[in-house]
């Protein structure tokens, strides 16, 4: 019998400049709830800090925000992304 081994949550950082490290964290639709972005985002952050990263998480959505939160980060500012139309 062949069993497929599917990736369904995955974290990892970008270094920005400063020793910042921007964090992405993705779960699948269908298996969140479950608390594997706080798995896979323990693991990113625990990787930046060895790196002597500071973790940064800009999250937006609020279960994003909820995730960061239960990791200890605090919301310090806000971002105002702008679409502007071509002409």
């Amino acid at each position: 019998m062949r069993t497929a081994t599917e990736v369904v949550a995955a974290a990892g950082f970008q270094a920005w400049p400063g020793d910042t490290a921007h964090l992405s964290v993705l779960t699948a639709p269908e298996q969140r709830g479950r608390g594997l972005a706080r798995v896979v985002a323990t693991a990113a952050v625990a990787d930046a800090l060895r790196s002597d990263l500071l973790p940064q998480w800009r999250a937006r959505p609020e279960a994003s925000r909820r995730v960061a939160r239960a990791l200890g980060f605090r919301e310090l500012g806000s971002q105002l992304s702008i679409h502007l139309a071509s002409v």
